[in-house]
């Protein structure tokens, strides 16, 4: 502390109040201000429990006055009393006393008993402060602070900030978590951040931090027991960028993501933008990680939040027919009209050796549609299927063609690899989406309902040839 802040705090000619913050609870988290304070103090004002934290450095002859637990307001009127006697008064509060403490009552008192004494606030080491450090590096991004105490505080609006912080995607510090009175409301909010965020959501609390009987945990938000929680644990919920290593919580700021999107060119870089965008909106973020990838695509394609109601995947279906084309078991993509085939980005045909053929335009198409009473579409199926009968079939515009080859399925003649079942339209178009459902052993990707198109099967052709893209969250590599 420099000379003119210890004169400033302890001029003897001045009436003041120093509220101290005294930190979490040991004298390593002490601060050098806050020490010289209780060292000088005439008097210390607070609650009992913490005086054991502060009693070794006290002069001969100070006081300690505690007025109990739930007392504040009798412990601000003390310390504006014992002040009025010109005496040091230092008014004590663990971590931060700004935070959750004794400041802000003391600073209202001081107006509406409009007095003269001087305030001053000394800053401390937060709970929330002391148990990041102990967790690893969980606040490195936006964070807030929620008490779950309801004493002064509705409900209601605890509620409407649990519901902001994780729809924010804020990493959130939780206090008072529960008493013996309060033990519903934890559960309340793990039910609600779970309305919004992944279950893999890393989850870190400690127990009595920078005290004798310290308790570090961490875990995630699906497996995080409230029953292990206890009035004195401060609980850190991350964010969905926060990952666990080597037993740490971490919540990166972005250096390393900077350093490796160098090399991305802009159209993508904006692609990438767009989707971290869509997941974050998304009204859930549990999804399978292959389903997820899909259902970004189909949003960001269509600009529709619909799509996470309406578009159905079968477990697994996007890596599944990943891996057919990474092992080459899949070399062919049949779409329905041209429309579909010119969306299927060709770097990644290209990349990734698959063939992208619509049999619309083909010349045996518009006599076998005239000679056997049939769509043009439906035409182009049937030849597909014998040309290439396990395809990775695309529909984006014709349910008569989806129709004709659930036919030719059931009769044994096509056996696909995969089916995209996007028709758009109001006439079969569900009914040709429910034949699909049956045949079990195919990977499925069906938008449901009415709504499809040519641009949606096209661009989930492209989620499933770019899935190796998934986990970083980074599409657009064949822009």
């Amino acid at each position: 502390m420099s000379i003119i802040n210890y004169f400033y705090i302890f001029a003897a000619d001045m009436k003041k109040i120093i509220i101290a913050g005294i930190g979490p609870g040991s004298r390593e988290d002490i601060t050098p201000a806050v020490m010289e304070a209780v060292r000088e103090a005439d008097v210390v004002v607070g609650y009992k429990y913490y005086f054991q934290f502060v009693e070794p450095y006290l002069k001969p002859g100070c006081e300690c006055v505690d007025t109990g637990m739930k007392k504040e307001r009798e412990r601000a009127e003390q310390a504006f009393a014992l002040a009025e006697q010109e005496k040091t008064v230092v008014v004590i509060s663990s971590g931060d006393a700004g935070i959750y403490g004794m400041a802000p009552l003391i600073y209202e008192m001081k107006q509406a008993r409009q007095s003269d004494i001087e305030i001053v606030t000394l800053p401390g080491i937060s709970a929330f402060q002391k148990a990041a450090s102990l967790l690893g590096a969980p606040i490195g991004h936006d964070m807030c602070i929620i008490s779950l105490s309801d004493l002064m505080t509705p409900w209601e609006v605890i509620e409407r900030r649990i519901k902001a912080a994780s729809e924010g995607d804020f990493v959130t510090a939780i206090y008072n978590p529960k008493s013996h009175g309060r033990y519903w409301q934890l559960y309340r909010l793990v039910e609600l951040f779970l309305q919004v965020r992944s279950v893999e959501t890393p989850v870190g609390y400690v127990r009595q931090a920078g005290r004798d009987d310290e308790e570090i945990k961490i875990t995630t938000l699906g497996a995080f027991d409230p029953e292990d929680i206890d009035m004195f644990t401060v609980i850190l919920i991350g964010n969905s960028q926060t990952y666990i290593s080597e037993g740490k919580m971490i919540t990166p700021r972005g250096y390393y993501r900077e350093e490796k999107e160098n090399d991305v060119k802009p159209g993508q870089q904006i692609m990438m933008e767009s989707f971290r965008t869509i997941a974050s909106e998304l009204k859930r973020q549990d999804y399978p990680l292959d389903h997820k990838w899909a259902l970004l695509h189909a949003i960001h394609t269509t600009a529709d939040f619909d799509m996470e109601d309406i578009l159905y995947t079968d477990s697994l279906a996007v890596e599944t027919l990943y891996n057919k084309v990474k092992n080459g078991t899949l070399t062919t993509i049949i779409t329905d009209v041209t429309m579909v085939t010119s969306g299927i980005r060709k770097g990644a045909l290209q990349r990734l050796g698959i063939e992208a053929k619509c049999y619309l335009s083909d010349p045996r198409v518009a006599e076998m549609a005239a000679t056997q009473g049939i769509t043009r579409t439906q035409a182009g199926i049937r030849l597909a299927v014998e040309e290439h009968p396990d395809a990775l079939f695309a529909f984006g515009n014709a349910p008569t063609a989806l129709m004709e080859l659930c036919d030719l399925i059931r009769k044994g003649k096509a056996h696909p690899a995969g089916i995209i079942a996007a028709p758009v339209g109001f006439v079969h178009v569900r009914e040709s989406k429910h034949m699909v459902k049956p045949f079990k052993d195919i990977p499925k990707i069906i938008v449901e309902g009415r709504k499809g198109g040519s641009n949606l099967a096209a661009t989930l052709c492209n989620a499933i040839l770019t899935f190796d893209d998934a986990e970083q969250l980074k599409p657009g590599r064949d822009l």
